[in-house]
């Protein structure tokens, strides 16, 4: 009967062909680690955002008077409201941790080289928006550090010369932040733009499996088949990487779980202590400071004394990311076979971004200010000197099959 359902749906509905091109008759590289649990991850964290922000939104009032009350109402007096509420945001600063990782895991690996780079740049346009969904649901709670944080990125867009003040108001769409900004700011983190997320994910996917997964060895399995014209260090991605995911997924909900349920604040880095207080224009928290995942680019902003050149080199600092397959021009991917000054190079931008990060949640002070502008200097360097040093060093011969 199951059977000639399938064949009923299939002769309608390419669910067979769609099931064995993206699973069962995939064939991804033997050789995957550690660090490809976080694609899969990622989906995880994608489906737990948006089911529990669909829950969020029935007890949730997006007006300037009720929203910080109906978060408060959530979280006592909604049945399991306090769990929906910290699995969301907890979710967000998880979806970083993963993406930060996966995007890492490119680096490492050269993912984003030819015939990768539109993999790259979907992967790029999903994190763009994952930072402006969660920018625009950080208001949403209304509260102090909200309000304010809102209030110092918008702002920066009046700098831009000529539109800069005008693009500010329609950002905003008043003359300061209230409850139209409150307002659109929810219509488009609930509707727009994880529509436009879930559609960037589709188009990641459906590029991978075209061209094929990059692996730790960087070696492009493709050119090696039998005769049936499957790649000898291929498997199939299902039932092999399915099973291996469901390691990684536990392992992952365990941590996650013990962060939801004991230290969902995190001291205040997920969930910052002045945003339990109601926002108030009229009384400026002593420091303002964005979430995390947010704070290496706000470091960079502030290490730049000029207003303007800050916004450009913050702006700057996500642009030059896109374009990483055209600045990298060595004949080989993975780091395993580059040469020293690129193994150098990553480390240097690695630590300089985590410090950017560690600055950016700090008030600032001379001292600060100095280091945040080095960092802000390495970070760059790594992209500029690229074409030059990758271009330059020695490196070793890839094997022909994966080394396992």
């Amino acid at each position: 009967m199951m059977s000639k359902f399938m064949e009923w749906v299939d002769a309608r509905f390419p669910a067979t062909k769609m099931w064995e091109d993206h699973l069962s008759k995939y064939y991804a590289p033997k050789n995957f680690n550690f660090f490809y649990f976080f694609g899969s991850l990622a989906l995880l964290v994608l489906v737990n955002q948006i089911v529990t922000g669909v829950w969020l939104t029935m007890s949730y009032n997006p007006s300037a008077e009720e929203a910080f009350a109906s978060v408060e109402y959530i979280m006592r007096d909604v049945e399991y409201g306090w769990v929906l509420r910290y699995l969301h945001s907890t979710g967000a600063s998880a979806f970083f941790v993963v993406v930060y990782l996966h995007m890492f895991r490119g680096l490492l690996y050269g993912s984003y080289q030819k015939p990768r780079e539109l993999v790259w740049i979907f992967g790029m346009l999903i994190y763009l928006m994952l930072m402006a969904e969660a920018f625009m649901g950080y208001l949403l709670p209304w509260g102090q550090m909200s309000y304010w944080g809102a209030q110092v990125i918008i702002s920066l867009f009046g700098a831009i010369p000529v539109i800069g003040a005008d693009l500010t108001q329609w950002i905003r769409g008043d003359y300061l932040i209230s409850g139209i900004t409150l307002n659109r700011f929810f219509a488009l983190h609930v509707v727009a733009l994880p529509i436009v997320i879930l559609g960037l994910v589709v188009l990641h996917i459906l590029a991978l499996h075209e061209v094929g997964s990059n692996n730790p060895d960087g070696v492009e399995i493709k050119k090696k088949k039998d005769a049936n014209g499957i790649p000898l260090d291929g498997i199939p991605f299902h039932p092999y990487y399915t099973v291996k995911d469901i390691v990684g997924v536990v392992v992952f909900l365990f941590i996650f779980c013990f962060v939801v349920f004991f230290f969902p604040e995190m001291g205040g880095y997920f969930l910052e202590k002045p945003n339990f207080e109601v926002a108030n224009p009229f009384k400026t928290p002593a420091h303002i400071a964005p979430v995390w995942y947010f704070t290496p680019f706000y470091a960079i902003l502030r290490a730049i004394p000029d207003k303007l050149m800050g916004v450009i080199a913050m702006g700057g600092a996500i642009a030059v990311l896109f374009v990483l397959p055209w600045l990298d021009r060595s004949p080989v991917k993975s780091m395993r076979y580059k040469g020293w000054l690129s193994k150098i190079w990553l480390l240097v931008f690695c630590v300089s971004f985590v410090i950017l990060g560690v600055l950016g949640v700090l008030s600032p002070t001379p001292g600060r200010t100095l280091l945040s502008q080095v960092c802000t200097f390495l970070y760059f360097a790594y992209f500029i000197l690229m074409p030059f040093y990758t271009r330059m060093e020695k490196t070793k011969p890839v094997p022909e099959r994966v080394t396992g």
